[in-house]
């Protein structure tokens, strides 16, 4: 039976560590701040929004919620996020995503400056994370990283595989996994005998949206499973992992929900933080 990596107790204890971090900066007069623009009404982004502000209260961090209705324009949404970057009580920005389908996403990202851009999706941010050198780390990536190296999980000369080549979790989590010297594969929905794939792996990663995609005769035994899918399958959550099967033979595992959705907010809170401590210094 797997071991559970627990997004709960990990992200809790990481809170612990960066309220004690956010103390001594407001000892030395300075409040981390994170600002947050939400256009539109998806309810998902709405869940996720609350939860960023949730996550700010118990820091006792400054956070604000811009929200915009769903025909804003991509001037204005421009403009707001020039006034955040000039506005010093916020060290991070973030655009809540998907947008409206009318305005031009990456164009709005490459607004916010790199350095308060803490969900690391700039292309500087990302461009950096390419090149091995040190930027801001996308939150759901940085956030896997941290349960592996938690759970004492041994990446150096392992197969790790990828389901998923999105911006978001994709690719960042790839360059992050072969920068600690696996051997990484990312296959995706034109990939042909995945299966082959994935019971070679290791470490396996599934981000591709699709509820109970993988199945217990496509992971390998004692392989670490990181389920990074979110879905809602008659009014209940699941992720992209058919979890009781794959428990039985997987060496890791993390639980939908419970687990890296903790860790990706906590993991932002991590790079506002972050980002408060560089200004300060």
């Amino acid at each position: 039976m797997a071991q559970l990596l627990d997004g709960k107790i990990m992200a809790a204890a990481v809170m612990d560590e960066l309220k004690i971090r956010v103390d001594a900066l407001k000892a030395k007069g300075i409040t981390p701040g994170l600002a947050v623009i939400l256009v539109g009404d998806d309810p998902a982004s709405q869940v996720y929004v609350r939860n960023k502000g949730l996550g700010c209260e118990q820091l006792g961090m400054t956070s604000e919620t811009i929200r915009l209705p769903g025909d804003t324009d991509q001037e204005t949404l421009e403009k707001i996020i020039d006034e955040l970057n000039g506005d010093d009580r916020f060290n991070g920005i973030l655009v809540q995503l998907p947008l409206p389908k009318h305005l031009d996403e990456t164009a709005a990202l490459a607004k916010i400056l790199p350095e308060k851009d803490v969900d690391g999706f700039h292309i500087e941010n990302a461009g950096k994370l390419f090149t091995g050198q040190d930027g801001v780390v996308a939150c759901t990536p940085k956030g896997i990283m941290y349960m592996l190296e938690k759970a004492g999980v041994e990446l150096t000369g392992k197969n790790a595989v990828v389901i998923g080549r999105s911006n978001i979790v994709g690719k960042p989590i790839a360059m992050l996994l072969l920068d600690a010297n696996c051997t990484v594969t990312i296959c995706h929905s034109r990939t042909k005998n995945l299966a082959e794939h994935t019971r070679n792996a290791d470490v396996l990663v599934a981000a591709v949206g699709r509820p109970r995609f993988v199945t217990a005769d496509m992971v390998k035994e004692g392989a670490a499973v990181i389920d990074v899918g979110i879905n809602r399958v008659d009014g209940k959550l699941c992720g992209d992992v058919d979890f009781d099967a794959v428990a039985e033979k997987a060496g890791y595992i993390t639980p939908v929900p419970g687990g890296v959705g903790k860790m990706t907010i906590c993991m932002l809170m991590m790079n506002t933080v972050e980002a408060a401590e560089k200004k300060a210094k």
